[in-house]
Order: structure tokens, then C-alpha cells, then sequence
């Protein structure tokens, strides 16, 4: 007999390669950890040299050092929750990349922080400016009273220690969701500290339409990954990729250009939104600090302060002219048009006193020329007039009783996005260190997360066409939510998209982690509302 074919019956068939796990328990090397470390200082001394900057070119810096303080701290557990942000929610945009061996684990994690970083730098601001609408209008108005910091200490706090313990636990919970329900504790638990109704503490309508994206999303990523998934079986017909990696081979180079692509847009995305959330509440806690340099947008050109005065005349004509001649304005507009945004009841006093309001704020801006020029003490009062009066407009132009004609309407819209040119900015150096925070957030604390996602969803190892899919749909998803200023999960649009495929490919779920998953989800709201709305108590009195 031969005895090469001896050889090879006594060997007997071949056994196929089974699935490796990767290398996700490899130490960084000193290179990495001296990078981190470089990183971190650069963000800290670079925030402080800015913020130092504005303030001493904004005017006089005062005398009293409790407000720089109370600042530096607020401004360090804001940054320390997109820290946390960075490493609980990473995971979601590099497990597929890492479980089926298209990128090295630390190489991943180390190029979704870049461009976590990039999509800091370029967001809107409208998923920032989103979030501040929820909180209650009187924090709003005195955010840089001992309640105002009582609020965002509360809410900031609240929201770290859940994510904390999600993490800890390894399951992918939501930051979007754990920061609305700690805005919505805070707010409820001021209504109820103050004698009225826990319910009017908050803009429910807002809170309803932030809700419905954070609800809709995990079903989004669920149908659309499943769906995906099932259209490439039926378009391609490569069995390589709906079968688990042999080894720790890496897929076919398109699909491993596709999984690196969908990585880095999902990382760009949840930059772009979930950046956002820490950038709007800085931007609040330097509103109440320092106003002089940051309630208003110094670097407004003057031909567009100039614009401003002449819109803001022609809102208030068209205002006065809708409710006639006879119909006098409230002896306190502000406080007429607080209460309308904090109740919205429409009284017949709140047209006439938004009318007020617009030729105030038109006369005070008129008179200092350019908003460079508002005193440091009258900036905050001119701020607050233009935050009560475009939340004003927000609510009147939704209103079904009030019959606005068009040219009244055109102009209350133009009036407000002046508004909004004025008071919605955020500083470059802002979205710097937001960045910087996050990205670095992204180098750490990983693992856990990216276990459940890559190993406990389903009950087989993830397949090249199955991570393809359910990154692919993340990505779109988050990008779309980001562009109508909507507050989506990143952590809920993947993980879902994930068992979305499993389930489309017959491979089963893993029972157990599903139930901790939808628990989370469920119990997130309710325990970041009750955390938050005992903080802020807590705080309320010790400030």
C-alpha cells in the first residue's frame, strides 16, 4: 500500500478550523499609555488656556474665586462623562471589527477614538442645544444660582454612576437615554420642591419626541439589520461570509473594507450625537459662570448685529399690528412670557408680551452696536430675554388657536434664528475638549462591553455579513438622527442590529443577556430620574 495514502486515511478527514477569540486581553505597550497621558495634559492645559483667554478678554475678572471653582469643578464632570461615554460606548462600534478579525482589537479602538474626535469637531450643535431645551425654564433662567449647579452637578452625576455600573456589569445600556432621565428627574424634582405638579417640571413634548427617537432606534437597528442581512443572502452568494471565521482569519478584502468603513462612520456618528450632549451642558455651566464672555456670541459680526436690530423691529410691528392697537402689554413681559414657557397657557397677555420683549431686546442690542459691547452685567439679562423669547415663538408657532398671518410668521421665524445666531454657539475650544475627552475614553474600559456585543448576544460567533449589516445600519441611523438634531442610542441601534442578524440567520439568542438588555433599557429612565431628582435635593440644600 502507498504510504503517503496510508498516512492520510489514518489522519482521516480534515477538521475545520474553529472560530478564535481575539486578542482582546493584550496590555497596552508604554508607547500607548505615554500617548494617553500626553493626550489628557494637552486637553487640560489647552481647556484652561482658552477658557482663561475668553474670560480676561470678555473684561474685568472678578474678585471672587467661589464662581471659578464651582466652574472648574463643573466643567471636570462634564468632561468626565464624555470620559465615560468614550469607553461605554465604544464597544459598540468595534466589536464587529474585532470578532470577525477585520481590524486588531487595539488598533480599533485606537481608530474609532480618532474619529469619535473628528465627529466632535464637526457637529452641528443642534442635538446640544436639543438637550437644554428639556431642563426646566427656571434653571434656564438662573443657571449660575446655587440651583442652577445644584441642577447640572445632579444631572451629570447621576448619569456617570449609571453608566458606570452598566459597564461594570458589561451590559451595553444607553448615555442618551440615562442623560434625558436625569434631566427629567431634575426637572421633576424641582416642580415638586417648589408645590406644584412633578409633571410640569418638564417640556413633556419635547421629552416625547427625544423618547420616541430613543424608543424607535433599537427597533430601527432590529428590522433594518435583519433585513439587510437577508438581502445580501439573496444578492450574494458567497458562502464565506455567512459562515463564522475560520480561525482568526480575516474576511474577504470588500467586506473587510466594508466593516472598517461602517467602524468608522458608526465612531464618526456617535461623535457627532453623543458629543453633543456634554457640549450643550458646558455651554450651560459657562452661561451661568462666566456670562460676560459666553452668554452671548461676541464674535457676531456687526453687519449681522445689525440685521438683528433691523428683524427684531419688524417682528415687534408685526406682533403689535396681529393683536391690535387697543391691546396693552403686561407691566412684567418677562415674567408673563417665563410663566407661558414653563405652563404653555396661552393667555391673551402672551402676544402682546412677546411683542414687548422683541423691542427691548432689538433697543438694548441697537444700543450697544455689537454684542461685543453688552456689559458683562446686563449680559445675562439680555440673554435671558432672547432665550424666553425664541422658546416663546417655539411654542406660539405650534399653537393650533393663534391664526398668524404669513408675513407674521415668516418674521417671528427669522426673528428667532437670529436668536439663536446670537446665544447657540459653542466655542471651537469647547468641541476640542469634548473630543479629546471622548476619544480618549474610547482607549479604555472597552472590554466588557465589546464581549457581550461580539460573544453574548447570540449563541454563535458573529459572521463577516452579519457584522457588516448591523454596523452598516448603526451608522446610517445615527447619521440621519444626527441631521434632525434627534438624540439616538448608539449602544441600542447596535446591539439590537446584532440580534437583529442573529435572529434572520436562525443562529438563536442568548435568553440571558437579552433579558439583562431590555431591563437595562426599561430600568435606565425610571433609575437615572429617581438618582438625579435625590441629587438634586441633596444639592439644592447644600448650595
Amino acid at each position: 500500500m502507498n504510504s503517503s495514502a496510508t498516512t492520510v486515511a489514518a489522519a482521516g478527514p480534515a477538521i475545520p478550523t474553529a472560530p478564535a477569540t481575539p486578542h482582546i486581553d493584550q496590555k497596552n505597550g508604554p508607547v500607548t499609555v505615554l500617548i494617553f497621558i500626553g493626550l489628557l495634559l494637552l486637553g487640560v492645559l489647552f481647556t484652561a488656556y482658552s477658557l482663561r483667554s475668553d474670560v480676561t478678554s470678555a473684561g474685568p475678572v472678578s474678585a471672587n474665586w467661589l464662581p471659578y471653582l464651582l466652574l472648574g469643578l463643573a466643567l471636570l464632570i462634564a468632561l468626565g462623562f464624555e470620559f465615560v461615554n468614550g469607553f461605554h460606548d465604544t464597544a459598540n462600534a468595534v466589536a464587529t471589527v474585532i470578532y470577525t478579525h477585520s481590524l486588531p482589537p487595539h488598533f480599533a479602538v485606537l481608530w474609532s477614538g480618532c474619529f469619535n474626535f473628528l465627529g466632535v469637531l464637526v457637529s452641528s450643535g443642534a442635538v446640544a442645544f436639543g438637550i437644554i431645551s428639556l431642563l426646566p425654564v427656571e434653571l434656564i433662567l438662573q443657571v449660575g444660582s446655587g440651583s442652577g449647579f445644584a441642577m447640572v452637578f445632579a444631572l451629570l452625576i447621576a448619569a456617570i454612576i449609571w453608566n458606570l455600573g452598566t459597564w461594570w456589569l458589561g451590559l451595553p445600556a444607553s448615555s442618551s437615554h440615562t442623560m434625558i432621565g436625569s434631566i427629567l428627574g431634575v426637572g421633576v424634582a424641582n416642580a415638586l420642591m417648589h408645590g406644584r405638579d412633578g409633571t410640569s417640571g418638564v417640556d413633556w413634548e419635547q421629552a416625547a419626541k427625544v423618547g420616541y427617537s430613543l424608543l424607535l432606534s433599537p427597533l430601527v437597528g432590529f428590522i433594518c439589520a435583519a433585513l439587510l442581512l437577508l438581502t445580501l443572502r439573496a444578492l450574494v452568494k458567497n458562502k464565506e461570509l455567512y459562515e463564522a471565521p475560520k480561525g482568526r482569519k480575516a474576511p474577504p478584502w470588500w467586506i473587510r473594507g466594508l466593516l472598517v468603513l461602517t467602524c468608522t462612520g458608526v465612531s464618526f456618528a456617535h461623535g457627532s450625537n453623543d458629543g453633543q450632549k456634554g457640549m450643550g451642558l458646558i455651554m450651560l455651566i459657562l452661561v451661568g459662570t462666566v456670562p460676560m464672555a459666553y452668554a452671548l456670541n461676541r464674535a457676531m459680526p456687526v453687519g449681522h448685529v445689525t440685521q438683528f436690530v433691523a428683524v427684531a423691529q419688524v417682528t415687534e410691528q408685526s406682533l403689535t399690528k396681529f393683536v391690535g392697537p387697543t391691546a396693552l402689554a403686561p407691566a412684567d413681559p418677562r415674567k408673563t412670557m417665563s410663566e407661558y414657557v414653563r405652563t404653555k397657557e396661552l393667555t391673551p397677555a402672551v402676544v402682546p408680551a412677546l411683542a414687548a420683549l422683541t423691542e427691548s431686546i432689538g433697543t438694548q442690542v441697537k444700543l450697544y452696536g455689537t454684542l461685543d459691547r453688552v456689559p458683562a452685567n446686563t449680559a445675562s439679562n439680555v440673554r435671558n430675554d432672547m432665550y424666553l423669547a425664541a422658546e416663546g415663538i417655539r411654542f406660539l408657532e405650534k399653537n393650533p388657536t393663534l391664526k398668524f398671518d404669513a408675513d407674521t410668521k415668516a418674521n417671528l421665524t427669522a426673528f428667532k434664528k437670529q436668536i439663536d445666531d446670537a446665544t447657540k454657539f459653542i466655542p471651537l475650544w469647547v468641541k476640542i475638549a469634548v473630543a479629546i475627552a471622548l476619544g480618549l475614553g474610547t482607549m479604555v474600559g472597552w472590554k466588557r462591553i465589546v464581549v457581550t456585543v461580539g460573544e453574548k448576544i447570540g449563541k454563535t460567533h458573529l459572521t463577516y455579513a452579519q457584522g457588516a449589516s448591523a454596523e452598516l445600519v448603526a451608522m446610517l441611523t445615527i447619521g440621519a438622527a444626527d441631521m434632525f438634531g434627534l438624540p439616538v442610542s448608539t449602544t441600542h441601534v447596535l446591539s439590537s442590529g446584532v440580534a437583529g442578524t442573529m435572529a434572520a440567520n436562525k443562529s438563536g439568542l442568548q435568553v440571558s443577556t437579552i433579558r439583562n438588555l431590555v431591563m437595562a433599557w426599561v430600568l435606565t429612565l425610571p433609575v437615572a430620574i429617581l438618582l438625579s431628582g435625590s441629587l438634586y435635593w441633596v444639592f439644592s440644600h447644600v448650595f
